[in-house]
C-alpha cells in the first residue's frame, strides 16, 4: 500500500516494535528477521521503548536500505528533541529515519512553533525524510490534519472503534495522509487475529502495526492475505465482541499513569474483561490480589481522567473491576 503523502510503498502488515522490548536480544532479532524474510519492510518503534531501537539497529544493520524505520519523540523542548533523535539514529545504527512522529505530546506543534521548526530543520539536513505525528486524543489528531504539516497520523485504531475513528480514516484518505492503525488488537483485548486482519484490510489507506513479540504471532498475520475476507462468520464475532467489550473500557494505554497512590490503572481498569476473555488462573495468583486490592486506595483524586484519552471515568472503573474480581475470587461469579 501507499501511505499517504510520504508515497512510501509499504506492506500491508507493518511491525510494531513495542513488545520487543519485552524479549531478550537473541528471541528479538530472530522475530524480526523471520519479519523481514516474509517481507515486512515498516518498523515502528519510539525512544521511549527502551531498548527497542537498538535491537532493531542489531538486526537490520546489514539490510537498512531495503525497510523503512519510523520512530518517535516524546520530547516538548528543541533541545530534548534533539537529543532523542541523535540517540535513536545511533541505537538503530543509520543515519535517517524514514519517518519520525511525535509521540503522544500534550499538544499538537504548530509551524510557528520551535518545536516543528526542530523536526523541519532535520528533515532539510537529511536526518529524518518524513514528519508525523501520534496521538490518543481526536482532537489532536484533528488539529494535526488541519494544520497540513504530517504527512502520517499515527492512532489507535481497530474493529472496536466508532464513527469518530472512520471519520478520521476518510479525512485521511481525502488529505493524503498516511494513517498508521496503532492498538490495532484492541490493545490486547482482540483475541481474534484474523477478524481483526480482515476489518482493516477494508480500509485501503491504513498500515496497521501488530505489535509482535512471538514468532507465533508474526505467523499468524503473515498467514492472511488479500483473500482475507471480512465473512459473515467473522463478522459475527466482531459484533459479539463489541457486544461483550461495550464503549467504557480501559484500552491499556498507560497514560493516566503514573497514579499518586501508585495503583496499577493499566491492569486494574480492565481486569474484569481479562478473566473473562483469557484464562483466569495466572489473575488469580497473590501478586494480582495484592495489585488489584490498592484499588481500594483511590481517593478520586481524578488526575487520571484528566490525562485520559477516552474521558473514561477510571475511580468508577477501578471499582466496578475489583468488586467483579473478588466475585470471581470467591466463587460469586462464574466466568
Amino acid at each position: 500500500m501507499r501511505l499517504g503523502k510520504t508515497n512510501l510503498e509499504v506492506n500491508k502488515n507493518g511491525f510494531g516494535a513495542l513488545p520487543i522490548q519485552r524479549r531478550n536480544e537473541a528471541d528479538s532479532i530472530e522475530i524480526l528477521t523471520a519479519a523481514y524474510d516474509a517481507g515486512i519492510d515498516f518498523y515502528d518503534t519510539a525512544r521511549f521503548y527502551t531498548d527497542s531501537e537498538q535491537k532493531l539497529g542489531k538486526a537490520f544493520e546489514d539490510v537498512r536500505e531495503n525497510i523503512y524505520i519510523a520512530s518517535k519523540t516524546g520530547m516538548e523542548t528543541v533541545e530534548e528533541f534533539w537529543n532523542d533523535l541523535e540517540t535513536s539514529l545511533k541505537e538503530l545504527r543509520t543515519d535517517y529515519l524514514d519517518l519520525y512522529q511525535f509521540h503522544n505530546i500534550s499538544f499538537c506543534p504548530k509551524a510557528e512553533d520551535d518545536l516543528y521548526k526542530a523536526m523541519l530543520e532535520a528533515k532539510e539536513q537529511g536526518l529524518i525524510r518524513h514528519i508525523g505525528i501520534t496521538t490518543h486524543k481526536i482532537t489532536i489528531a484533528n488539529e494535526a490534519l488541519d494544520s497540513g504539516l504530517y504527512e502520517t497520523l499515527q492512532y489507535p485504531f481497530s474493529y472496536l472503534s466508532g464513527d469518530e475513528e472512520l471519520k478520521l480514516i476518510d479525512r485521511c484518505k481525502n488529505l493524503d495522509v498516511g494513517f498508521i492503525a496503532m492498538k490495532a488488537m484492541g490493545g490486547g483485548l482482540i483475541k481474534n487475529s484474523k477478524a481483526s486482519f480482515a476489518y482493516i484490510n477494508q480500509f485501503d489507506n491504513v498500515l496497521p502495526i501488530w505489535g509482535i513479540q512471538k514468532l507465533t504471532e508474526l505467523n499468524e498475520f503473515l498467514s492472511y492475505d488479500e483473500s482475507t475476507i471480512l465473512d459473515d462468520e467473522l463478522k459475527s464475532a466482531i459484533e459479539n465482541d463489541k457486544k461483550e467489550l461495550g464503549d467504557n473500557f480501559c484500552r491499556g494505554c498507560g497514560y493516566c499513569m503514573p497514579c499518586p497512590e501508585e495503583i496499577n490503572i493499566s491492569l486494574c481498569a480492565r481486569m474484569s474483561l481479562w478473566i473473562r476473555r483469557f484464562p483466569t488462573e495466572p489473575n488469580m495468583d497473590e501478586r494480582t490480589q495484592d495489585i488489584m486490592r490498592k484499588t481500594l486506595d483511590c481517593v478520586e483524586c481524578y488526575e487520571c481522567v484528566d490525562k485520559c484519552p477516552y474521558e473514561l471515568d477510571i475511580p468508577n472503573l477501578l471499582k466496578e473491576n475489583y468488586e467483579d474480581y473478588q466475585n470471581v475470587l470467591t466463587g460469586k461469579t462464574r466466568v
